[in-house]
């Protein structure tokens, strides 16, 4: 199907489903330039070895300046000899690694500072990601709880969650079974993310074929879920991100349907039946959304159709978006993960282009446009 011709269905079908109609009405609110400076070229080189490039990067975690997280579905080989073309990423010579071209699984997480220094290669554990038949880890987290700092790695393809030491050192826990899809009490099928309260409860965006998230008590025992498959406001398309905000609200990233879903716990926190959510409303007019962070008073979305990232006001309204440059050295085919320093640099993934890259804030930008750490709540 032509361009034109999927506008012209997207169109149609808003307009014969009611739930879609007032989503498409939606304030788009302010589009502006972009307000970071983008800082790829000379802020990290890749690490891989003669050959060898960065593959898709999918997840990124910012635990301070000093540390920060990056998952890749593992690296790309290069034809032999190298095209002129290339400068250090596959996307350079037109190749999509999303779709698996040169993919070798290897050097699948790895840990830098804000300078772009590589610190750590977790290559041990590339072995839980070899001959997978898929594009593999799609997320890394760090529970703002968790004393220890345990590194959350989900994996879609292999149905399964890891939970390591943040020296890399251990596999202190898994939560599914490898490569054994499900939709019971100890299964899940293509998981995508997880979120955490602050009595290590664990909520598990569970995912692509289950359309539904799981809660776990902190040692992963499950608790209850719910979300139910469809294209109502309250249904999921795809549970692709998870986010927490202030009031105890959760912020479900429906890459299928277009949208955010948002959800309200209504349970006292000594009650036995906490953490119970119920539907409040939905965000839509979005291309494809991707990923998901909410700060104390603003939620930013990363975006496709073109790739962009979309701020919203906790109210859902519209505040500001700026589109990500599409051609030059720092082009984006999508961010698919963001996370922030405290400094306020901006680190994304792109799952296509094959690499990460860093964003400084513009020092002429409205400051209420810079991405902001998530809110933690208390």
């Amino acid at each position: 199907m032509n361009t034109m011709k999927m506008a012209f269905a997207l169109m149609l079908a808003g307009l014969l489903n009611p739930v879609s109609t007032p989503l498409l009405a939606q304030d788009l609110g302010i589009i502006g330039p972009s307000p970071y400076e983008f800082n790829t070229q000379g802020w990290m080189q890749p690490f891989a070895e003669d050959g060898f490039s960065w593959g898709g990067n999918s997840g990124v975690y910012v635990q301070s300046e000093d540390r920060i997280f990056f998952l890749q579905r593992g690296e790309t080989e290069l034809p032999d000899p190298v095209p002129d073309e290339y400068s250090n990423f596959a996307g350079s010579l037109g190749w999509n690694v999303l779709r698996g071209r040169g993919r070798v699984w290897q050097n699948c997480i790895y840990v830098i500072d804000s300078d772009g220094n590589l610190l750590e290669v977790w290559d041990q554990w590339d072995h839980l990601f070899t001959g997978t038949d898929g594009p593999g880890p799609h997320r890394i987290r760090i529970s703002p709880y968790d004393l220890e700092q345990r590194v959350w790695v989900i994996d879609e393809t292999g149905h399964i969650i890891y939970v390591f030491s943040n020296d890399g050192e251990q596999l202190l826990m898994t939560l599914g079974e490898k490569n054994i899809a499900g939709e019971d009490k100890t299964h899940y099928a293509q998981p995508q993310d997880v979120a955490f309260l602050p009595d290590g409860k664990i909520l598990v965006a569970d995912g692509l074929r289950n359309t539904r998230i799981v809660i776990r008590d902190a040692d992963g025992s499950y608790i209850s879920e719910f979300g139910e498959s469809g294209t109502a406001p309250s249904q999921f398309g795809s549970v692709h991100s998870l986010a927490m905000g202030p009031d105890e609200r959760l912020y479900a990233l429906d890459r299928d349907n277009l949208n955010i879903k948002v959800f309200q716990q209504t349970e006292d926190r000594n009650s036995d039946s906490y953490p119970r959510y119920e539907y409040v409303t939905t965000w839509g007019d979005l291309g494809m959304p991707l990923d998901i962070t909410v700060s104390e008073d603003s939620a930013w979305v990363t975006d496709l159709n073109p790739p962009k990232i979309v701020q919203f006001n906790l109210d859902g309204s519209r505040e500001y978006t700026w589109n990500l440059p599409v051609e030059g050295p720092d082009f984006w085919i999508e961010m698919h993960s963001l996370s922030v320093d405290a400094d306020g640099n901006l680190y994304g993934t792109d799952n296509q282009a094959g690499r990460p890259q860093k964003m400084v804030p513009r020092s002429d930008a409205d400051p209420k446009h810079i991405v902001m750490r998530p809110y933690v709540p208390q």
